[in-house]
């Protein structure tokens, strides 16, 4: 499980939702299902928006400071000439060096659903002696503009800099809240209606080293307030054979990293569905794990998943930017609407990592009660139950759960719920990181686009 006891960016949004209330791929899915859900303007109308540049246009669209677009099989954005140099000093080790450094910078993106929150993906490649940052300003509904807040400083590695994000970051309107743009108060009826992102790439100076960006984009949602939600009607059986592995193998192995693997749901889902795509580990980048430990490579995910500032592995989007280390993978993180979208990425294939929190008795046969945390979702069985690999059980073997329909569709779905003494908090609705091929097949795409991340 996450760090269920302990305070995060999670129980710090629950405040802002407790204000508000008391103010392998199978069988096709039916061919009208895809075809509807990518169909433009349903109603009622999505409530989140995916914006992702990845394209050379895209990149050639964008206000560039010292960086340039480059074609290809993975167009990007790489350093042509540094804009300029800067000092960093890492908080997290004291160390302070100097760094040249480029942006670029998006155009302005208008959001379909004025948005409650906000969250960025990337996904890139930054060999030793890079790193980068990127930063998100935007437009309120009231025509005032957001600060450019950081979104996240990151690097693959942890020898440059400790990959961070960063508290404190607040206007009066909306905060930081470790991965998440929030507005502060969404009873007021302010909304983000705008934004830019801005990613600066660093580099050593004197050297023709470079970070390479090849996604960068932003899910933003109108998150509603609901402590249930409707009921689905079953429509696929099938599940996809996916790696399991449990995190609770490793609890106590690498304390530094949130306490060790007990809190290592995050990681340890994302490790399985990275091998279901065929991404592996050498025997060289394992090389640091102590060897009478099982499975290395979700101890390496532990490592570099970890937020320095967050002090926990569940940062989101560095998630989904460890899975797009791996050739031809993607990351992002987004909401979805339904179980019957997880179908649809189900039957194409693709399986998810989704969040969500409960008590113990809101989920049959889990066994535990948590804050916050993040299973694989890989399959449905013939009755419409959710198929999942649950990381926090005790053994490999265990992790395959089967969970009811209902009772698992809520908490995931819902964004208000009751904690063990009673107290309203939040829930995610919907949140969940999507990781798939850099050429997804046709069938795939149509998956991906109907559930709006493509």
């Amino acid at each position: 499980m996450s760090r269920a006891e302990q305070p995060s960016r999670r129980t710090v949004l629950a405040a802002v939702v407790a204000a508000a209330v008391a103010g392998n791929a199978g069988p096709a899915v039916a061919a009208g299902k895809t075809t509807d859900a990518a169909a433009p303007a349903p109603t009622p109308a999505r409530a989140v928006d995916n914006r992702a540049w990845t394209t050379y246009t895209d990149w050639r669209c964008g206000a560039a400071a010292g960086t340039r677009a480059v074609a290809g099989a993975r167009p990007g954005i790489v350093i042509a000439a540094p804009a300029g140099i800067t000092d960093y000093t890492d908080r997290h080790t004291g160390r302070t060096a100097r760094w040249e450094y480029a942006t670029w910078t998006s155009p302005v993106h208008r959001l379909s659903v004025p948005a409650t929150e906000a969250i960025a993906s990337w996904n890139a490649h930054t060999p030793a002696g890079t790193w980068l940052q990127i930063e998100l300003t935007g437009t309120y509904s009231d025509g005032t503009a957001t600060p450019w807040y950081v979104m996240g400083r990151w690097a693959a590695g942890d020898q440059d800099i400790r990959r961070t994000s960063v508290d404190d970051q607040s206007d009066g309107k909306s905060s930081i809240w470790t991965d998440t743009f929030a507005i502060d108060d969404p009873t007021t009826g302010l909304r983000l209606t705008s934004y830019q992102l801005r990613l600066t790439l660093y580099r050593t100076p004197g050297t023709r080293l470079t970070p390479k960006v090849w996604r960068a984009g932003a899910m933003g949602s109108d998150v509603p307030d609901r402590f249930t939600v409707p009921a689905s009607t079953p429509g696929l059986a099938q599940e996809l054979i996916v790696p399991r592995y449990s995190q609770e193998i490793h609890a106590g192995q690498y304390p530094e990293y949130d306490n060790g693997g007990e809190a290592w749901c995050s990681p340890t889902s994302s490790q399985m569905i990275i091998e279901y795509w065929g991404g592996r580990l050498t025997p060289e980048q394992l090389a640091w794990v102590d060897p009478s430990y099982a499975d290395p490579q979700v101890c390496h995910a532990a490592r570099f998943t970890y937020d320095y500032q967050y002090e926990g592995c569940g940062n989101w989007p560095f998630n989904a930017a460890y899975a797009a280390t791996f050739e031809d993978l993607r990351g992002v993180v987004t909401r979805l609407g339904s179980l019957t979208d997880l179908e649809t990425l189900i039957a194409a294939g693709i399986p998810a990592i989704t969040s969500q929190s409960f008590l113990k008795e809101e989920l049959t046969g889990a066994g535990y009660g948590t804050a916050g945390h993040l299973m694989t979702v890989i399959g449905f069985t013939s009755d419409g139950d959710v198929i999942a690999n649950d990381p926090a059980s005790p053994s490999n073997e265990a992790v395959r759960r089967v969970y009811k329909r209902r009772e698992w569709e809520n908490i995931w779905l819902r964004t208000k719920r009751y904690n063990a003494s009673g107290k309203v908090v939040s829930g995610t609705g919907g949140v969940c990181y999507l990781y798939f091929p850099a050429c997804p097949t046709p069938r795939q795409r149509a998956a991906l686009a109907a559930v709006g991340v493509l």
